[in-house]
């Protein structure tokens, strides 16, 4: 035995490396793209036959193509086996939504998947979040691969998330990835919810499953240029409506070319415009963010836009910040309204207890949004029954008003007083 020096401490054993699990394989193979209405037609037979629920997934060309649409269908069911769609092909998708009618969809993080399928007419009856009800079951990783790995001892390549999904014919290393995304899907399913089930969690999921299939489409954003990354950099009037010019002449672009926005100009030369206030066209392309093709190739709707900002009135320049409904932020309460801080503060311990006693993330408890406006204008009269009717006005699903509740109110009436 090795003499240990005196004074130091005893090396620990190195642990042995971990083996990474099995890949997941495809049991059938890479299946075809579908493509044609004869292939379309054996796709919903073959998944109208099958059993059980059916594991769906869709992939988009983010950061290629304007705007979210699909590009790539995937399903899964027992029975069935997996099929590719390409949704692009078709103008009508009625057959596939048919055959899929009264049929639970499993999805992996639903609310980025149902707005595209839902644009194609494709909408389920109900579904299963495997993200969302990891996330209630206190998972610390909730991504697809990590999920496969911790729960079916299993490792599930990725790698082509964030490709060009309208790309076509796509590589056959693509077509892998994404049969691979709902190979094991139903499996996870029912792992996570004989979990849900045992935790008492099932009807909490099965309303938060409900909330996520029918929230209605977003909004349009008011002001959508003020999402312009650097925007907090932009100090004068003047220079946000060269922002403002600059990023819809942009946005033009992109829609009648059905490219993404960044790939025409991006964000950085944007903001170096705004900045720097070239007196030409000549200075404006030499900012080294002007360096892109894109960025050269539309230098005379650029430089319009720029011309068209500095002619705007002073009183109709934008405003530095949009005059919205919600609280400020909470950086400025405790100097605004100091028994609002307390009552933020408050509520977060509150909350984070509690969801540290029922094992989820408090965002999962209830939103921030939700919790910062309460704090900020509570309701007049503070009792559980006024609280319980404010958390179910801002969309607090049933269980979660229930959990929350009393001691949200205590909370609530708090005061700076008291801290």
């Amino acid at each position: 035995m090795t003499d240990q020096p005196e004074g130091q401490p005893a090396a620990l054993p190195e642990e042995p490396p971990q083996e990474r699990p099995p890949d997941v394989e495809l049991r059938d193979g890479v299946p075809p793209l579908t493509n044609t209405p004869d292939g379309l037609a054996s796709a919903c037979a073959a998944l109208r036959a099958g059993s059980g629920p059916v594991a769906v997934d869709a992939e988009r060309a983010s950061g290629f193509r304007y705007g979210q649409r699909a590009y790539l269908l995937q399903f899964n069911r027992e029975g069935s086996g997996s099929w590719i769609i390409d949704p692009v092909a078709f103008t009508d998708l009625t057959e596939l939504q048919t055959s899929l009618s009264g049929v639970e969809w499993v999805l992996h993080a639903a609310s980025q998947d149902l707005p595209c399928l839902r644009d194609i007419g494709l909408v389920p009856d109900r579904i299963f979040d495997t993200e969302l009800a990891a996330r209630l079951l206190g998972r610390d990783r909730v991504g697809l691969g990590p999920l496969v790995e911790s729960e079916l001892r299993l490792y599930l390549a990725k790698g082509h998330g964030a490709a060009d999904w309208s790309t076509r014919p796509l590589p056959e290393d693509w077509m892998r990835y994404a049969a691979l995304d709902v190979e094991v899907l139903i499996e996870l399913r029912d792992l996570l919810a004989a979990e849900l089930q045992a935790s008492g969690k099932a009807e909490w999921a099965a309303e938060e499953f409900e909330a996520v299939r029918t929230s209605p489409p977003a909004s349009p954003r008011q002001d959508p240029w003020r999402r312009t990354s650097g925007l907090h950099r932009v100090r004068t009037r003047r220079a946000l409506a060269v922002v403002q010019a600059l990023w819809e002449a942009r946005d033009d672009i992109a829609q009648q070319r059905d490219m993404s926005p960044g790939r025409i100009l991006p964000d950085t030369a944007i903001v170096a415009v705004a900045l720097a206030l070239p007196g030409t066209s000549a200075d404006m392309l030499a900012l080294p963010e002007f360096s892109r093709a894109h960025a050269q190739r539309y230098a005379r709707r650029w430089w319009a836009a720029v011309e068209q900002a500095m002619q705007v009135p002073e009183a109709d320049l934008p405003a530095h910040t949009l005059s919205g409904d919600g609280p400020p932020p909470p950086r400025v309460w405790a100097e605004r309204d100091p028994d609002a801080a307390a009552r933020l503060t408050n509520a977060r311990a509150c909350l984070s207890g509690i969801a540290e006693t029922i094992n989820m993330p408090i965002e999962n408890l209830l939103t921030p949004d939700t919790l910062r406006r309460l704090a900020w204008r509570p309701p007049e009269t503070i009792s559980d029954e006024t609280v319980a009717d404010a958390l179910r006005h801002a969309g607090a699903r049933s269980w979660q008003v229930a959990q929350i509740t009393p001691r949200l109110t205590i909370a609530l009436r708090s005061t700076a007083q008291e801290s």
